[in-house]
């Protein structure tokens, strides 16, 4: 596995234990359906959480949430869509983002609530 591939696998795990310490259900992690992926899906106060994890050993190249960009939430909004039908969830959606910075644990984490909503296609 590349090195930025295990770092990246590294960040989505403490992702995940950072938000169980919060006391959030993860219902899955790395969900794919064909090219459709999501990070991490949880849920909390009757609310579905859709993560989003940016991992990186610095910030050289820039802020991690940077790289959500259009095309990214425009695949994580597809992704989820498709979630939901294929679970038949009725539940509002929030979309998070959380970004890791470090070469190894412990990672400066901050989790950015609500990072963003849908955009409206016509």
């Amino acid at each position: 596995m590349a090195e930025h591939n295990a770092l990246g696998k590294e960040g989505e795990g403490e992702a995940v234990a950072y938000l169980r310490d919060k006391g959030y259900a993860i219902r899955h992690c790395n969900w794919r359906a064909g090219r459709l992926e999501l990070d991490i899906v949880a849920e909390k106060n009757g609310e579905l959480i859709v993560v989003e994890v940016k991992t990186r050993r610095n910030e050289k190249y820039g802020r991690p949430e940077d790289a959500v960009d259009r095309l990214k939430i425009r695949n994580i909004v597809a992704s989820t869509d498709a979630y939901l039908k294929k679970f038949q969830i009725d539940l509002p959606v929030r979309f998070d983002v959380i970004t890791l910075i470090g070469a190894n644990p412990p990672y400066r984490i901050e989790h950015i609530e609500e990072a963003f909503f849908p955009p409206i296609w016509n």
